[in-house]
């Protein structure tokens, strides 16, 4: 490994970065389309919140079991097909988005153009693909690609709220899909080199690897690769469904206070740009120092924290603070998964693992934005729908620290 990573030009590792990292900012956007479009849409067809949020959810959750699909070519293929997939369906769905006019084209469009086919191409292929690029370096790797999902955040409201006021957001849509097009297809050419692992795969088989690594998730953990797999799978779902509720109502939250679009919209980016920076260095340092399973915990933790403080947050500077802290907890959970899948589970089935557990955590987001759109339609208030959210993250700690309890009993024991 190491003299096979050795021959591996530094250069051309570092464009698979960077380019990993611009592929997930552009195409994340679409999630944040939906999210600052959630109120406008909502008011021009006179159709309830849940509509959006629905769409918002199907995005999520079909792109969870598109990943699979994704995590199984990267394993066998390699990123090529994947990457280019996603940017043509990412940019297409996008169009076809400004001329919809039923809840049914909605759906149609995030479930299946922009979440199975278009999403699945992002998180978990381009997380777990840095992983076999980066051996030594994984958690730094993920960290700098999963913050690229918390940067679109960042990036992409104020944008998209600021050319709603002018063109509106179907206009708005339209260009944006134009503009992943013409980015996202030229990136796909570098994602699609094969990593230094898939060509000592080649050459070995990598049946002793694939052994050594199976010997040692079973001899850290004490359980079967099965039980880790469903653990995980358990674990993501917890955190999401907290996750996805400020991600998708933080804007029309803002507004239900008496604040305009454009205030939301800010705090919205402002809480995702410290996501990102928490993933960019947090998960990294963290994670060389004390593992994924520790690292999850800790940002676990703070995302739920402050996921209560929102409850009772309504001066805009308390928004300012939850928003920010918030950031910084979610910012590094996600990234934290591909790297205990790495850590624990087979490297020659890393991607379609990482998509086992992330579409778990899919139907954790798409469960946490339906959730904050139908309790708000019956409540007239998130308050209810954020404490459930709190609920489900006390639920992902307990997980987490079962298996940190588990893996620190069993070093102690073969010390």
């Amino acid at each position: 490994m190491e003299t096979l990573l050795s021959r591996t030009p530094t250069l051309q590792r570092n464009m698979v970065l960077v380019a990993s990292m611009l592929f997930m900012i552009i195409g994340t956007g679409s999630v944040y389309f939906i999210v600052v479009a959630l109120k406008p849409i909502s008011l021009q067809f006179d159709w309830p919140r849940a509509v959006p949020s629905i769409a918002y959810a199907l995005q999520y959750f079909a792109a969870g079991f598109g990943g699979i699909l994704m995590g199984y070519w990267l394993d066998k293929f390699g990123l090529g097909v994947p990457a280019f997939i996603g940017a043509t369906m990412l940019g297409t769905g996008s169009i076809l988005t400004c001329y919809v006019s039923n809840p049914w084209h909605l759906y149609a469009i995030y479930g299946i153009i922009m979440g199975l086919l278009g999403r699945s191409t992002l998180f978990t292929p381009l997380t777990a693909n840095i992983t076999l690029w980066f051996e030594h370096n994984k958690s730094k790797a993920v960290g700098i690609v999963g913050s690229g999902q918390a940067l679109a955040g960042a990036v992409w409201p104020p944008i998209f709220q600021t050319s709603f006021d002018s063109i509106g957001w179907r206009d708005t849509a339209f260009w944006y899909g134009i503009f992943c097009l013409l980015t996202m297809l030229p990136l796909a050419f570098i994602l699609k080199q094969k990593p230094p692992i898939a060509e000592q795969k080649q050459s070995d088989g990598s049946r002793e690897t694939a052994s050594f690594e199976t010997n040692k998730a079973q001899t850290s953990l004490g359980l079967s690769l099965l039980t880790v797999q469903i653990t995980l799978a358990i674990a993501s779902v917890g955190c999401c469904v907290a996750m996805a509720l400020p991600l998708a109502h933080m804007v029309a939250h803002v507004s239900d206070l008496g604040y305009d679009y454009a205030t939301g919209a800010r705090l919205l980016s402002l809480m995702l740009a410290t996501a990102g920076i928490s993933a960019f260095f947090g998960v990294g340092f963290l994670g060389r120092r004390y593992g994924g399973l520790k690292t999850i915990f800790i940002f676990s933790a703070i995302q739920g924290f402050f996921l209560f403080a929102l409850i009772f947050a309504d001066d805009i500077w308390m928004i300012y603070v939850v928003a920010i802290f918030f950031g910084i907890g979610y910012g590094g959970v996600l990234p934290c998964y591909p790297v205990i899948v790495r850590e624990f589970l087979p490297a020659s089935q890393v991607g379609r693992r990482t998509a086992l557990v992330i579409v778990c955590a899919s139907g954790g987001m798409a469960l946490g934005s339906w959730l904050g759109g139908a309790l708000y339609d019956t409540t007239g208030s998130y308050s209810l729908a954020f404490t459930i959210g709190v609920g489900f993250n006390i639920f992902n700690l307990f997980i987490i620290g079962y298996l940190i309890h588990r893996n620190s009993s069993r070093k102690d024991a073969f010390a």
